[in-house]
């Protein structure tokens, strides 16, 4: 960037700061979002509380299909290239 360039486009610096401000923070939270972790915890969960009787077969069918759904979604997310 020439000094021509820098002196002209020195009002922008703020809203180029924000952008980046944001862009950081949408990459953090999804990062966050689809971490597999959790939802590998979930389905741990879920199965502990099926074989402790806490809930019926219905009720850990129907909530592993989303948990597993889910995690089908991180993996294709994950996998995708990121532009």
């Amino acid at each position: 960037m020439g000094l021509l360039t820098g002196i002209l486009t020195l009002p922008l610096a703020p809203v180029r700061a924000t952008l980046w401000a944001a862009e950081q923070l949408q990459y953090a939270a999804e990062e966050q979002y689809y971490d597999p972790a959790p939802v590998r915890r979930a389905l741990t969960e879920l199965e502990r509380d099926l074989l402790e009787g806490r809930i019926g077969e219905d009720e850990y069918d129907r909530r592993e299909d989303e948990l597993l759904n889910q995690l089908d979604e991180i993996t294709a997310r994950r996998r995708a290239p990121r532009p």
